[in-house]
């Protein structure tokens, strides 16, 4: 999706509705090829005049045409006249010749995008031209007599293609839900009349079904009544979700999952309709049991993650408290001052333990997590001394792999809180530690700058902190740094760190 967004601000004219309405249809082009059982193409009019193409699907149950991605390339020149007519005219487009592709005959159909737009009175307006075009590729090598299924399937593309001309499809008002795990064309279709009868039903949206306990034939059936015969003969052991009715009836675009007898099966309701006239409606099935029982396995797992995350971060905390008691009763200033850095290390790898039990993520949102740290090392640095010297930040870290977050963490902390406790003369109460965050597609670079009395020259990379500091972005983050200080004039360290080692996330 982030590369078909790409091309559309590149090379496209369409706003950001355009835009949002063509990743709809786009999360749904694999079906559509499938049920075409034909190569799809989406393209867009470019500045220029031309076309170019920002979409590509295969169908999954069939040879395809297209060997090579033809994302991004502009229209080739025996398909431009059509293309153009069909957005020119608004309408679909056939070719009356075969085209050769290859050496390979197809058939060229080209139909025209429209979208939709809600006005203020509920009411809605279509596009007054066509917002991009999408042409199927059916291989006709080979031709022969089509199955009852294969029939099905054209004949339904044909609606669903004729509701994208219409600007019917995609609809805008159907609820978001993650494709992972959803059924396509091949798992099972099941195809409804206006009565919410079943008029054909594939073979494997048969077995779907018997493995939710209904031995019958479907054909013929209501499907809702089967749902509810279903829901009654397992009622104890069934697990309903309260959009089933809709999707059995086939009056609204939801998907629900059927759990009965051991097994879960998934449904997915698309309404058909030409003209204000209800045509009837697909349901497509699948038998998700496995995946649904993964997807639970995932959750524990995640959930019992986020505990130990939880737990260390207040065993941390403990010791960190441990540590603060320990130095208060510390008699020399030297011993006291090494626990209050141990404690405000141990704090900051709490910090980053406390936001990955917040979520499920994989990376961290290192802003929160800086400001975090910051705060607490910055008052354990200057509030007993009198001095109120805050970091700023300027940037933005972004997200960040969990396993980098703890070791980039705790070697800011050490140079934040050196700045603040080292960079500048006894007793100041004035002064400016800056923070500033970059990044592009290669590196993370940090630049930490103090307006402070500098360090004095030999003395750089001498200190504990320092060495810690060197270990962690070395070490732990493959990256680089530096210290430039002149002394009256502060103190500027570089951090520069690799993207090709997998630290950030893009």
């Amino acid at each position: 999706m982030s590369s078909i967004s790409n091309l559309l601000q590149r090379h496209g004219r369409l706003d950001d509705c355009d835009r949002q309405w063509l990743g709809l249809l786009t999360a749904d082009l694999q079906l559509l090829a499938d049920l075409a059982i034909a190569d799809l193409v989406l393209w867009v009019r470019t500045d220029d005049g031309g076309f170019i193409a920002v979409g590509q699907m295969r169908p999954s149950g069939a040879p395809t045409l297209f060997y090579r991605d033809l994302i991004g390339q502009p229209v080739r020149e025996q398909w431009e006249a059509h293309i153009r007519r069909a957005y020119d005219e608004g309408r679909t487009v056939r070719s009356t010749e075969p085209d050769w592709f290859d050496e390979i005959p197809a058939q060229l159909t080209v139909t025209p995008v429209f979208s939709v737009r809600r006005n203020g009175d509920g009411t809605r307006t279509r596009s007054e031209h066509p917002i991009a075009i999408i042409s199927r590729h059916t291989n006709l090598s080979g031709h022969r007599v089509l199955t009852r299924q294969e029939v099905t399937f054209h004949e339904v593309s044909d609606d669903l293609f004729d509701m994208i001309e219409a600007g019917d499809f995609p609809d805008p008002d159907a609820p978001e839900f993650s494709r992972r795990g959803a059924p396509r064309a091949h798992d099972g279709l099941i195809r409804l009349n206006p009565e919410g009868v079943v008029t054909f039903a594939s073979a494997n949206a048969l077995s779907a079904m018997n493995k939710l306990g209904f031995g019958g034939e479907l054909e013929g059936e209501a499907l809702a009544d089967v749902a509810s015969m279903l829901v009654d003969d397992d009622k104890h052991h069934v697990t309903v979700d309260e959009a089933l009715p809709l999707v059995v009836t086939g009056r609204a675009p939801w998907m629900t999952d059927v759990d009965a007898h051991g097994t879960t099966v998934t449904l997915r309701a698309i309404p058909m309709h030409r003209h204000g006239r209800r045509l009837g409606a697909i349901v497509i099935c699948r038998d998700t049991t496995d995946v649904r029982h993964q997807q639970q396995e995932l959750i524990t797992k995640d959930a019992t993650i986020r505990e130990i995350h939880h737990r260390v971060k207040n065993n941390l905390q403990t010791v960190a408290a441990l540590l603060r008691i320990q130095a208060r009763r510390a008699r020399s200033e030297d011993g006291r001052e090494a626990l209050l850095q141990a404690m405000r290390r141990v704090s900051s790898i709490a910090v980053v333990h406390d936001t990955l039990s917040g979520g499920f993520s994989q990376s961290v949102e290192f802003d929160e997590v800086f400001m975090r740290v910051m705060k607490l090392a910055t008052e354990v640095a200057s509030g007993e001394g009198g001095r109120f010297i805050r970091p700023a930040l300027e940037g933005t870290f972004g997200a960040v792999p969990s396993e980098y977050a703890t070791p980039l963490a705790l070697a800011l902390t050490e140079l934040v809180t050196n700045a603040v406790e080292h960079g500048f003369d006894a007793g100041a109460t004035e002064g400016r530690v800056l923070v500033r965050v970059h990044r592009d597609d290669d590196y993370l670079d940090i630049d930490v700058d103090d307006n402070g009395r500098g360090m004095a020259e030999g003395s750089i990379g001498n200190g504990l902190g320092t060495q810690i500091v060197r270990t962690l972005v070395e070490g732990e983050l493959g990256g680089s740094i530096t210290w430039d200080s002149t002394p009256g004039e502060g103190t500027r360290v570089r951090i520069r760190v690799p993207k090709r080692w997998g630290v950030i996330e893009g």
